[in-house]
């Protein structure tokens, strides 16, 4: 009897915490923007000094100071686009990689592969359009609702063998946060389809601010269908991510709203 009533409170603790949603998750967990941004500020440290050991990080390279001088540019359009109520310490590694790889954890620390600029040949507003997207992941606190999913997931699958707190529902235990998490903010986990789209709106708004023609976002999503087409049926209904296509249609729809922009910023 003692058991199945655990299992039935653990059950509806997981029901009133998902209606709380996966960021108000993160918070209860210990895991707020603050005390994330700096958590993750320590496992980006390590990144960083891995890559200096590996003499992979650019510093040099005209690629590196490409990238940095568009992130540099974009910085201050981020900065008045952060509503989290913190601010930001934006930080830009590049790292010495064919990957076509960008990302961004949590408080603005940002790493983008030299593949993703070399092999695609990227002009300077298609960079911005990528580092946008990036950004709009870490404004928009994409990383911190993943962490409240993996709470609840985990807290699911321990029904019946949780520990209850009487402040949150769950032990730390339970859901099992920790830096094994956070080493992947942007690198391996997965944003929704939702994220996604909603990051490349937000990213084609600041380059636009910063100057950068927004159309570079098409062009740059026409770049990665050539190395890697991603538009057929099945991916479209099954993936995590939005088809290449999906993006560049939810782009276009959207320039004109954000080419004004361009334009003014221009004058």
């Amino acid at each position: 009897m003692k058991t199945r009533t655990l299992r039935l409170s653990a059950l509806f603790t997981a029901a009133a915490l998902t209606a709380t949603g996966c960021t108000s998750v993160a918070d209860m967990m210990g895991y707020d923007t603050a005390t994330l941004n700096a958590s993750a500020a320590k496992s980006y440290t390590q990144v960083v000094q891995q890559a200096q050991d590996k003499r992979v990080l650019d510093t040099t390279s005209q690629t590196s100071r490409r990238i940095q001088t568009v992130f540099n540019r974009l910085k201050p359009y981020a900065n008045q686009a952060n509503q989290t109520g913190v601010p930001f310490q934006w930080q830009m590694s590049v790292i010495k990689s064919n990957e076509l790889n960008a990302w961004a954890m949590p408080g603005g620390k940002m790493a983008m592969y030299t593949g993703m600029v070399d092999r695609l040949k990227l002009s300077d507003d298609e960079i911005a359009a990528v580092i946008g997207h990036e950004m709009a992941h870490a404004l928009r606190e994409h990383s911190k609702k993943a962490v409240g999913q993996q709470a609840l997931t985990g807290l699911a699958a321990s029904i019946g063998g949780a520990v209850l707190q009487s402040t949150t529902g769950a032990s730390s235990d339970t859901v099992n946060l920790g830096a094994n998490i956070l080493s992947e903010y942007g690198v391996n986990m997965p944003f929704s389809r939702s994220q996604e789209s909603e990051a490349d709106l937000l990213g084609v708004r600041l380059m636009a601010q910063a100057g950068y023609n927004p159309q570079a976002a098409i062009s740059v999503w026409e770049k990665m269908n050539s190395v890697s087409d991603n538009n057929n049926a099945l991916n479209a209904i099954t993936s995590s991510h939005p088809t290449n296509n999906a993006r560049i249609s939810a782009i276009r729809r959207m320039l004109p709203e954000v080419m004004p922009i361009y334009e003014q910023s221009r004058r």
